[in-house]
């Protein structure tokens, strides 16, 4: 299954580890709310962490614009709760309040296009990260190599600008932000947004 832009995101029930507790996970009973899918290689690993916690430091962000986060590795739900239970001084997460997803059978990354199948790192999925709007439908997609960390402030935006766009019909240019002109989606509109801003 191929994840295609303005399409539906492939569901999944999955075992999850939220806090310091097990749950369950369906996406599509997030419909309703934005969704921040993100993958990352491994549990006990060196970039992974600092991702996982700059999403947990932004969470409350994501919560105002009616968004839930989560995150899935290929790793066991029992890894997960180990990891969360590390104090983050010793190289752990310290319970982040977002659910981490078990894809030990890799369904879910490969559904989503980021599984190594083969190579040093087969196995594994890349960084990739979807964001889901209320509707289900995926809205942007990026892939990360494995040294490559994210830019979390970017996802708040885009969240921010696909809210935009849903309510009022115009379109974010480059760098957009909340309060930033937009422009209607038309030539003599982009025309005129250009003569503005140079």
């Amino acid at each position: 299954m191929a994840v295609t832009i303005q399409k539906t995101a492939p569901d999944f029930t999955a075992d999850a580890v939220r806090g310091l507790e097990f749950t369950e996970i369906k996406l599509s009973a997030l419909r309703g709310q934005y969704v921040v899918l993100f993958f990352y290689p491994l549990d006990f690993t060196f970039v992974c962490p600092t991702e996982i916690i700059a999403f947990d430091d932004k969470y409350d962000e994501f919560k105002k614009r009616g968004a839930e986060v989560i995150g899935v590795s290929v790793d066991s739900k029992y890894s997960h709760l180990a990891w969360q239970k590390t104090p983050r001084k010793q190289g752990g997460l310290g319970g982040v309040r977002y659910p981490l997803v078990a894809d030990i059978t890799k369904k879910i990354a490969r559904d989503y296009g980021v599984l190594f199948e083969d190579g040093d790192d087969a196995g594994l999925a890349l960084r990739g990260t979807f964001v889901i709007d209320k509707k289900g439908n995926v809205r942007h997609a990026t892939l990360n190599d494995l040294p490559l960390g994210r830019n979390i402030d970017e996802y708040l935006r885009l969240i921010d600008a696909i809210d935009f766009n849903d309510k009022h019909g115009e379109v974010c240019p480059a760098n957009w932000t909340p309060g930033a002109d937009t422009m209607k989606d038309n030539p003599t509109d982009s025309q005129t947004y250009f003569q503005k801003h140079g």
